[in-house]
């Protein structure tokens, strides 16, 4: 087939997809689960027993959906993608919670 026929190219553009998407849906996973093990440790100085609890519930939520996101796309060899909004969603609630443990350690210390 040429490299333009269209078979072809979606191939590719599957292959691409699923080198870039999979690992990105993996380090989202890792750092939920961090986020999970932190936030249901026990109280986190600098944070609200309230706030502490919402975040707790949201990092669950991006969990289950990055779970579900990885998934589908292993069953569907890369044919499935996930909307850049819902990624920058997953990063913004990363950073968050980068900022919740960097201060809790900082006022642990």
């Amino acid at each position: 087939m040429p490299p333009d026929h269209p078979d072809n190219e979606a191939d590719t553009q599957a292959t691409l997809l699923a080198q870039v998407l999979s690992p990105l849906l993996d380090d989202f996973q890792y750092w939920f689960q961090r986020s999970l093990t932190l936030l249901e440790a026990g109280p986190l100085q600098g944070t609200s027993a309230e706030d502490q609890a919402k975040l707790l519930t949201r990092v669950q939520q991006a969990m289950a959906e990055t779970q579900t996101a990885a998934s589908l796309l292993a069953v569907t060899d890369g044919q499935v993608g996930v909307d850049p909004a819902q990624v920058m969603h997953w990063h913004a609630l990363v950073a968050e919670c980068w900022v919740v443990a960097r201060r809790h350690r900082s006022l642990s210390s």
